[in-house]
């Protein structure tokens, strides 16, 4: 039996995936790191989680290995986050779908949110853009598709546990998962939640190798062009944006960075804290008020 610690709230999330990727393994890794992201967006410490898992009947009985794979990929991650895996639940489906039903816990008095942005915070990424560009590419069976694979695993993979660690450490007020709304959609959740205004700033976007290219060629997944239909209206574009660097920030991430609200006097702690345990701490933005509509503005 799993007891609270003292003065600490539970928090629970539930996420799930179709394959981004054709390893079992590393699919299972990223569905979990998925999951596991919005406690750690939160600020909170992953306690435990509950697979859930389906596939088709004929799979369980002939491909055992690959779902096996899967689950062993979710393990992993569990295992790094020093988050138990308390069992699960498996439904027979068309199509393979793996996620987590995860709890975390956090102490009720440091929570980040996406309604806590302020004027002056600065807005670091943890993660670079352009996961859903190099899916599309790997699913079309594109040139560089193992090499394409490989960062996605990279990316995909990797938790945002130090990302989390550096909410808890220096108290940050505000932050956010990047998923399947991508960078603008989730800053456009994070302004009127705030009522405020964020410019982004194109040019220091990190991007993965190849994203821009294929963006070039029509490389686009149909939820880029979602999330734009829905969001636009609410985004003001300088004329000298480039369209295709402007698509990815409309490109829908699967276990992306963390977008996090930082304050001046503490962005060097932060940025140093970051990239000592190996992640970006780019800085893509700032938050001013406004008197009119909350949304984004992007500069080139």
């Amino acid at each position: 039996m799993l007891t609270i610690p003292p003065n600490h709230a539970i928090v629970q999330t539930v996420d799930i995936l179709t394959p981004v990727v054709n390893d079992p393994f590393q699919f299972g890794r990223i569905a979990a790191a998925n999951a596991i992201s919005d406690v750690y967006a939160m600020g909170g410490t992953p306690w435990c989680a509950m697979n859930i898992a389906c596939f088709p009947n004929e799979m369980a009985e002939t491909q055992k290995e690959i779902l096996i794979a899967m689950l062993k990929g979710g393990k992993s991650a569990l295992d790094e986050a020093s988050a138990v895996l308390a069992g699960g639940h498996t439904l027979q489906d068309e199509e393979i779908k793996y996620g987590l039903a995860v709890t975390g816990i956090i102490d009720p008095n440091h929570i980040a949110a996406n309604d806590k942005l302020r004027p002056n915070l600065i807005l670091l990424l943890t993660k670079p853009l352009g996961i859903g560009i190099l899916s599309t590419a790997v699913k079309a069976k594109w040139t560089d598709s193992q090499t394409n694979e490989a960062n996605i695993y990279a990316t995909s993979g990797r938790l945002n546990k130090f990302a989390g660690q550096a909410i808890q450490l220096f108290n940050l007020p505000a932050a956010t998962d990047i998923t399947g709304f991508g960078l603008i959609g989730h800053a456009i959740e994070m302004a009127q939640a705030s009522h405020v205004r964020i410019i982004l700033e194109s040019s220091t976007l990190p991007l993965l190798p190849n994203v821009l290219e294929y963006a070039s060629m029509g490389l686009i997944p149909g939820g880029a062009y979602r999330n734009r239909s829905h969001f636009s209206s609410k985004v003001t574009v300088d004329e000298a944006v480039d369209d295709d660097l402007l698509l990815t920030m409309y490109d829908p991430q699967t276990s992306g960075g963390l977008l996090m609200g930082v304050p001046p006097e503490q962005l060097q702690e932060v940025q140093a804290f970051l990239t000592e345990h190996g992640d970006l701490a780019c800085i893509v933005g700032k938050v001013v008020a406004t008197d009119h509509c909350p949304g984004i503005e992007v500069k080139a």
